[in-house]
């Protein structure tokens, strides 16, 4: 798995559980079964992106001088991959009939 995968994962992970989302008639143990095919819809989505995010940082690290400029690429990139994580996720939820956390 690659270095740049596992950022990803956690992004994903910091929403653990069912992220808060409700619907009527679900216990919390179908929201967070819910939420986690959800997740899983997420990772399988955004996994070229984050791949791709890894091969531009690779060829990167060699270059010294801009080593700022690339961290900060590096989480401009990884904070773009997790907010298209969430989004799907959320969109993802909505499709099974769940509410959005308050």
């Amino acid at each position: 798995m690659r270095a740049g995968w596992p950022g990803v994962a956690l992004l994903l992970a910091g929403c653990a559980a069912a992220g808060g989302w409700s619907k009527t008639g679900a216990d919390a143990a179908t929201a967070s079964r819910e939420y986690e095919d959800c997740r899983a819809v997420a990772q399988s989505a955004v996994k070229t992106d984050a791949d791709i995010d890894q091969d531009i940082l690779a060829t990167r690290l060699g270059d010294r001088q801009r080593a700022a400029g690339v961290r900060a690429e590096t989480q401009t990139m990884q904070e773009h991959t997790g907010g298209r994580a969430n989004a799907i996720i959320a969109g993802c939820m909505r499709a099974k009939g769940f509410a959005e956390p308050r």
